[in-house]
């Protein structure tokens, strides 16, 4: 079968580069000098010596706080004390730090959004929010991947994006450098967790909400705000807020009841406020009186009486959403997932999630529906009590499983085009809709905006026992993590794959696993780790048999291999393993394979210092792509050509090249690459002996890097 390419975007900071993939399909291009860059050449006319940066897009500073939709009362002594930490400068040598500490459903998140919504026009260059929640893995907190978001906020595209933690960290001290920025950042268990996200700029501000007492970031000195459970006055308004009929002011003992029975929580007072104005026509006081006849009668608390009664109010698909919600391994859920969740079809599972707003029990967000911590382990008592043997719980796990593995394939179809892969496209779910891509660009950022739920969903279809969905799943991640390396995530999923193949005993997925497990690992320097699953998976291969599947997935297996050893600067290995890997691919006729290890011999030819057969062997892949009709490896071969020419002193071959690399670099919009000819024009122009264009192609790289938020070299 013929295979088509799929470019992961390489920052400039990293070591992205190479690789077909587990099925010889994938091929990216680091940053890093020794490397080269991405090119898409296309033939070209005359061009004009005088190459000037294409002028960047403008836009507007990141504004990351939801719409002022829910009632917000009183804490007006904690918001006034917010804003005089925001008029107090601490000084030049950090910016200022509020933490905000209390119990969970206080409010904490509600008031840092209010407060966010407020002091925005005293930080022009924008307000960032991130919820470390999110980024949380058994306990722990990836840090590497929570600047990857915070850096994405601040315009940082994922190709520009530092691979390693160090260069994550550097990255965003870079670019929170005399900004004036108000970060959020909520969840927050330690102080270790916070102060690497602290903004590089006493012009900023950091609001921290905290799951509980927060010790002051090391060389911090924040002002902690202690959040207690709203007066009992405050709790009656936010509910003449949220029911605002006469009853409250008509039966002011029973509003004062419910207020007192919600513990001051906000987010109980929510529910119970929904919970009251959907029985508008019963008196407050007899409400009242069934919570505490529920009260008497259970022992529950009244909070739990109230959120039970929300419950109980709802019709049967919102309640049995509510019950399985819980089994979602994401923080917001779609209405498509929500329909997967329950079997049903988009419409109804539209209307639960409408009525579970409506009752208190979700909030909505841009990015879909939240459900409270508070609120999700009430959900999860009631589910148990409704399904005691759990297979409400399994039916919806594994629908939602099978919903995602369908999805994830298809944007991957989308995304990477025709590749070798060993699931099967899962069948559609009946009465559940499938997602409509509009296209490739539309089908990487559905796969980018459901991570958290797809890495979520391997975990789950692993503890569930349903070993090849979990496995199926990782084809699919492959394609996200080229573009958008969370490497927490995808060491984690591709782990779990490799453990799946295993369980199922399937050779050709424990390859792949491995390979696919190998990558993040070796992008993080954790190269013998990597080279323990590489070690493996050609252990595996060798038991392969002998069609063309299972031979190009053992030529595959050795080229990673030799990526390996390319990372390592073993040189001399690596052209070994890709010498061995083309001619595995020569032996089934795979043009494309004898291609890429073509390509990566030259690589390795490179590195090694040998200039000449770097050439030669750029100058045959360069060829072979070209007749091949495969623009982008026409591009990145010419791109190495021009880079093995320069060395051997064949300027103007070389630049003729490198020109054309620059043309399509801006075709195709990828700053990251123009940059990288940029910076090899100007050693060109050095060699010709041109200091005046050398200077204007370092200039042209250097705004380049600077407006798209990289690094600039040491």
């Amino acid at each position: 079968m013929a295979d088509e390419t799929h470019d992961g975007g390489a920052g400039p900071g990293g070591t992205h580069d190479g690789g077909a993939g587990p099925g010889g399909t994938h091929n990216t291009v680091g940053g890093q000098a020794r490397v080269g860059a991405l090119v898409q050449a296309q033939q070209i006319g005359e061009l004009h010596q005088h190459i000037q940066a294409a002028a960047p897009p403008e836009a507007g500073p990141p504004f990351q706080l939801p719409p002022a939709l829910r009632l917000f009362v009183a804490r007006q002594a904690e918001q006034e004390r917010i804003r005089r930490a925001a008029e107090t400068r601490p000084g030049d040598r950090g910016p200022r730090v509020v933490t905000l500490v209390g119990m969970g459903g206080i409010g904490k998140t509600a008031l840092s959004f209010e407060v966010g919504r407020a002091l925005g026009d005293r930080f022009p260059d924008g307000v960032l929010y991130v919820d470390l929640d999110d980024f949380r893995r058994d306990g722990a907190v990836e840090l590497a991947d929570v600047h990857a978001e915070l850096l994405t906020g601040l315009g940082v595209a994922p190709e520009w994006l530092q691979r390693s933690p160090a260069g994550r960290q550097k990255q965003y001290w870079s670019r929170t450098n005399g900004k004036r920025l108000l970060v959020l950042i909520d969840n927050a268990a330690s102080d270790t967790e916070v102060e690497l996200l602290i903004p590089a700029s006493a012009g900023s501000m950091a609001i921290v909400a905290g799951h509980g007492a927060l010790p002051d970031p090391p060389g911090v000195d924040a002002v902690e705000v202690p959040m207690r459970p709203l007066a009992e006055a405050d709790a009656v308004r936010l509910l003449r807020q949220l029911v605002d009929d006469e009853r409250l002011a008509a039966e002011p003992d029973a509003a004062l009841q419910l207020a007192r029975g919600c513990g001051g929580l906000p987010a109980a007072l929510h529910v119970a406020g929904r919970w009251a104005r959907k029985y508008r026509r019963r008196s407050l006081s007899k409400l009242v009186a069934d919570l505490t006849v529920d009260l008497r009668e259970r022992g529950v608390p009244v909070v739990e009486a109230v959120w039970d009664a929300a419950y109980d109010g709802l019709g049967p698909e919102a309640a049995r959403l509510y019950r399985v919600l819980p089994q979602f391994p994401a923080p917001a859920v779609s209405a498509e997932a929500a329909a997967a969740l329950l079997g049903a079809g988009l419409l109804p599972a539209e209307e639960a999630l409408e009525e579970l707003e409506r009752a208190g029990l979700l909030e909505h967000r841009p990015e879909g529906y939240r459900m409270h911590d508070l609120l999700r382990g009430h959900a999860e008592r009631r589910s148990r009590q409704a399904d005691p043997d759990g297979t409400e719980r399994a039916g919806a796990r594994g629908r939602l499983v099978r919903w995602y593995r369908r999805q994830a394939a298809r944007a991957d179809q989308l995304a990477a085009g025709r590749r070798m892969t060993f699931a099967q496209l899962e069948s559609a779910l009946p009465d559940v809709p499938d997602v409509e891509f509009d296209g490739k660009n539309d089908a990487l950022r559905w796969l980018e905006a459901h991570r958290l739920a797809l890495y979520g969903c391997v975990r789950s279809a692993y503890d569930s026992g349903r070993h090849e969905d979990a496995a199926a799943l990782c084809e699919p991640l492959w394609t996200h993590f080229l573009d958008h390396p969370h490497y927490a995530d995808a060491i984690e999923a591709f782990g779990t794959g490799v453990a799946a193949a295993d369980r199922l005993e399937d050779r050709r997925l424990m390859v792949r696993m491995r390979c696919q497990l190998a990558r993040p690992l070796w992008e993080q320097e954790l190269f013998d780790a990597a080279a323990e699953q590489l070690r493996q998976a050609l252990s595996t291969a060798e038991g392969l048999g002998d069609d063309p599947q299972d031979r190009k997935l053992k030529a595959s297996a050795v080229e990673f291999h030799g990526l390996l050893k390319l990372a390592r600067h073993d040189w001399a290995g690596a052209a070994a393993d890709f010498e061995q890997s083309r001619r595995g691919h020569q032996a089934i006729g795979n043009a494309y394979g004898v291609l890429l290890q073509t390509y990566q011999l030259g690589k390795a030819a490179f590195g090694a210092g040998d200039h000449e057969r770097a050439a030669e062997l750029f100058e045959a892949a360069h060829q072979a792509a070209r007749a091949q009709e495969r623009e982008r490896m026409t591009a990145r071969t010419g791109f190495e050509l021009a880079r093995a020419l320069r060395c051997l002193g064949r300027i103007d071959e070389a630049s003729a090249l490198a020109r054309a690399a620059l043309v399509a670099a801006r075709e195709r919009g990828s700053s990251s690459e123009e940059v990288r000819v940029l910076e090899e024009l100007a050693r060109l122009a050095d060699a010709s002996g041109d200091p005046a264009a050398a200077e204007r192609h370092r200039t042209a790289a250097r705004l380049l890097t600077e407006r798209y938020g990289g690094l600039a070299e040491a």
